[in-house]
């Protein structure tokens, strides 16, 4: 489930997994596979000594608000328009609340994910800029506050709400957290 984080641009905004039979992030209209955004967080902190960092990430982003869907509607089954009404036709949401889990395997989804994207959304490279010096990081439009992204990279250490079925992580989350601890970066969150 996407939580509500806050942005210095835009306040409060929409980020996380959607559903939990994918590895994809949604920040508000953007969309990106989460290996994608654990490599641009490490790329990120490999930079850590630059003023600016700036890194790349391929993504989408879907500028009409109809055509991304109603996720509370299609958790319940009821609106099944749009981006995410379509992968909640195909992943339902769980009837059993003990199956409630982000799945580790997610990745295994992707290219079904992408061809559903591609029907609504346009592919997007996304810019991930850390200033240093103002403590901010920016994802395209949407900047953060410094200790504010690092609540998103631990919202996807944890595997968001309802976090990782099994406490299993994928590689990918493993890796990026191994290597931030181990540069002491400051996007980690303390």
């Amino acid at each position: 489930m996407p939580l509500a984080f806050p942005s210095t641009s835009h306040g409060q905004i929409a980020f996380g997994f959607f559903n939990i039979e994918t590895d994809m992030l949604l920040l508000e209209n953007l969309f990106f596979f989460a290996d994608r955004f654990c490599n641009a967080v490490v790329a990120l902190a490999e930079q850590s000594e630059e003023a600016e960092a700036g890194v790349w990430m391929d993504g989408y982003r879907i500028t009409n608000p109809a055509m991304m869907g109603n996720l509370h509607g299609a958790i319940r089954g009821i609106v099944l328009r749009g981006f995410i009404g379509e992968t909640y036709r195909q992943f339902p949401f769980p009837s059993n609340p003990q199956d409630f889990r982000q799945k580790p395997y997610g990745e295994e989804n992707r290219s079904l994910m992408q061809s559903l994207i591609a029907k609504y959304g346009s592919e997007q490279r996304i810019c991930l800029l850390w200033k240093r010096q103002l403590s901010t990081v920016r994802v395209e439009e949407f900047v953060f506050a410094q200790r504010d992204f690092a609540q998103l990279i631990a919202y996807v250490d944890r595997g968001g709400y309802p976090q990782w079925q099994d406490d299993v992580r994928p590689v990918y989350v493993r890796t990026m957290m191994t290597k931030l601890a181990e540069s002491a970066s400051p996007l980690l969150d303390n």
